[in-house]
């Protein structure tokens, strides 16, 4: 089959009568892959908990923080992005090869909507590569094989796994999938995870989780930040620790950003 036979298998997938996670946080962004039925949801997400948008920028400078520390400060060239979700603004690859171009991405998603576009996370600096696997994050043992053909696993890499593990309601299930990642990749490597969390203090989280949990899809999960922490057992977590997205490492010119409900940390393994 063709690549582009591919995509127009797997378009017929995508559903368009009812509202998807990526298209939502597309819209939360900015962005233009969405619908009418995404942009609905999302308003009604928004009156429920005023912040939520606040969420999808968090998330996203928080990966970009992340890879600009790691690529910069750490060396990592190599990056598997698990979950990636729909191409916007610096992504991975284009943070990661502007501090170092010869930097190698693989990106993985099992969603056809994410697919459609996956051309654009494709760009890679002619210095480095990308790479795209239509795959589910459970078939870890899939995922690195394939991803074995553009990183090289005897070399660090770093494992993105941003907002998607909130799709693994099972705790157990969650906690050994990313430990059977992290059990595969060399010393030296890094995990970077996000995570909606819940907390007493922010009771209109759960409603709009709850509201998104009746009516769209994927479900999700939340953890406490204590229970995000334990993704990271047995990691050396860099400081500032597990904190909102928006407390990781803010740059200077940022100011005073408001305390998200997405959790992040990021991991070393020595």
């Amino acid at each position: 089959m063709t690549e582009s036979a591919a995509f127009g298998e797997q378009s017929k997938r995508i559903r368009t009568d009812q509202p998807h996670t990526a298209r939502i946080w597309n819209y939360w962004l900015g962005g233009k892959d969405n619908y009418e039925v995404d942009q609905q949801a999302g308003d009604q997400i928004r009156r429920l908990h005023p912040g939520i948008g606040d969420y999808a920028r968090a998330d996203r400078q928080f990966l970009g923080r992340a890879v600009r520390h790691l690529a910069g400060e750490q060396g990592i060239r190599q990056f598997l992005d698990v979950g990636t979700g729909l191409p916007t603004a610096d992504n991975t690859h284009q943070v990661a090869q502007s501090v170092a171009p010869e930097s190698r991405i693989v990106y993985v998603d099992n969603d056809p909507i994410v697919l459609a576009h996956a051309a654009a996370l494709l760009d890679s600096a002619p210095e480095g590569r990308t790479d795209y696997l239509d795959e589910d994050l459970r078939n870890a043992d899939s995922i690195l094989e394939q991803a074995a053909r553009t990183l090289d696993f005897s070399e660090p890499v770093a494992l993105m796994l941003l907002g998607v593990v909130i799709f693994i309601e099972d705790d157990e299930e969650a906690y050994g999938i990313v430990r059977r990642f992290m059990g595969h990749l060399p010393k030296g490597s890094f995990l970077v995870l996000s995570h909606t969390v819940t907390r007493p203090d922010m009771p209109d989280v759960d409603a709009a989780v709850a509201f998104w949990n009746e009516h769209g899809t994927p479900k999700l999960t939340q953890r406490t930040p204590g229970a995000v922490a334990r993704f990271f057992d047995g990691l050396e977590v860099l400081t500032p620790g597990v904190v909102s997205c928006n407390h990781w490492r803010p740059g200077t010119t940022e100011g005073e950003l408001p305390e998200v409900a997405m959790f992040g940390a990021v991991g070393r393994k020595s």
